[in-house]
């Protein structure tokens, strides 16, 4: 029975993003209010506790803004994310700590990161993470180490200088340059093996919660990224299977590492909205990780879109009333989670759809959309993309109070 109501239920989804394919076009450009709205009594009976899992992302971005250089100026500094983050109904944050191959605490495996210091290798008089877990905690938060697994250099500029001890400079052909930046190769041993040395080290070593990876796994479809080892492992298997594997196996070795160091701490990752690309961009099994056990704790793609969302062809599939159904039909394992990344960033400035924006400076799109999934059977969180949108937003500040007065209102922080 249970496999028939789901099968009825993915027909009538399939029926739904069919029609949203090719709206009417008077509907397109249809006010977004119309989407939107969500009167206050709604606010005030969703039910929230199915949110277990409410988190905000703190990046990179928002590590080069803050105050490091003393113990008692990031601490304080420290201490007022934590606390905004949960007066806004936070229970979890996830901070970046490797984002460019590198680290924000004493690593034996990475080089400090830039992020901290200004300068990749030097290192500061304290451990920042060590705070950042403590702040995080009193506060509340269960704190989420996020992880870049693959990306060394986003761009020649970011980070400005590699230091000379970096692993991808000591190590021949462990990375290689694709999509203007560095990474990685997923394909050879000796890099997964590093990778989860690494994550090993977090776990052990601090009171964290969980561990994240975000969407930056394969860089590029390229087929001369990855020739050499191709060659050298590939055995015949098809390209893009062989990448897949490629990313299986790591993601593997990852959540079993985790597991065998502190059972409790969940290992989850953080795909794009778009499985497509997943699957065939970055080559990223992630409905395979979602039905299999032994690779995720949860799953939580980053569905950026609002409501009504339209692409210039018309198609409305990733209008975030129907990628998030599209998503919580999927298969999933017992005890692998569903969340979803909600775009912050977003306040004032619109997603780009072709659909009208307004719903983006209504001050209340967030906690609408929160509602939403506490409307979706099957959804258990949602992360907010990112801090400083929320709470430095020196582009639409009004907008930005508006939207934490609202989702304070929301979850009746």
């Amino acid at each position: 029975m249970r496999r028939i109501l789901k099968a009825l239920c993915l027909l009538l989804a399939v029926c739904l993003l069919a029609a949203c394919a090719a709206p009417d076009p008077s509907s397109a450009a249809a006010n977004a209010e119309d989407f939107t709205y969500v009167p206050e009594t709604a606010f005030r009976e969703a039910d929230v506790t199915a949110l277990s899992y409410r988190s905000v992302w703190f990046s990179y971005f928002e590590w080069q803004s803050t105050d490091c250089s003393t113990e008692d100026a990031f601490r304080a500094a420290v201490r007022e994310v934590s606390q905004n983050c949960a007066s806004v109904g936070a229970n979890w944050i996830t901070v970046q700590v490797r984002p460019f191959g590198d680290a924000v605490y004493p690593s034996a495996l990475f080089p400090w990161s830039h992020v901290v210091t200004g300068t990749q290798g030097a290192a500061p008089s304290f451990d920042p993470l060590a705070v950042f877990i403590e702040e995080a905690h009193a506060a509340g938060l269960k704190f989420e180490a996020w992880i870049n697994p693959y990306r060394v250099r986003l761009t020649e500029n970011l980070p400005a200088q590699l230091s000379a001890d970096n692993p991808a400079l000591t190590h021949e052909g462990w990375a290689k340059e694709a999509a203007g930046g560095l990474y990685y190769d997923p394909a050879l041993p000796e890099v997964q093996a590093y990778i989860v040395d690494g994550v090993r080290e977090v776990v052990a070593n601090y009171d964290v919660d969980a561990v994240q990876f975000d969407d930056y796994f394969y860089p590029t479809t390229d087929t001369s990224f990855d020739e050499d080892t191709y060659a050298l492992y590939g055995a015949g298997q098809d390209l893009a299977a062989w990448r897949r594997e490629n990313v299986n196996a790591l993601v593997r070795a990852v959540y079993a590492a985790v597991k065998e160091e502190k059972p409790d701490v969940l290992f989850g990752i953080s795909p794009q909205g778009n499985n497509d690309n997943n699957y065939n961009g970055q080559y990223s099994d992630v409905a395979l990780w979602m039905t299999e056990p032994g690779y995720v704790d949860y799953v939580l793609p980053q569905v950026y879109w609002g409501y009504g969302f339209t692409l210039q062809s018309g198609s409305q599939r990733y209008a975030f009333e129907n990628i998030t159904q599209e998503w919580a039909l999927m298969d999933r394992a017992d005890g692998v989670a569903l969340h979803f990344g909600l775009g912050a960033y977003r306040i004032g400035d619109g997603d780009g759809g072709a659909n009208d924006q307004a719903q983006w400076s209504s001050g209340h799109n967030l906690a609408d959309q929160v509602v939403t999934l506490t409307q979706t059977a099957g959804v258990a969180g949602y992360s907010l993309y990112p801090y400083r949108y929320l709470f430095v937003n020196g582009d639409w500040p009004d907008l930005a109070a508006a939207e934490c007065g609202a989702l304070r209102q929301v979850l009746g922080a």
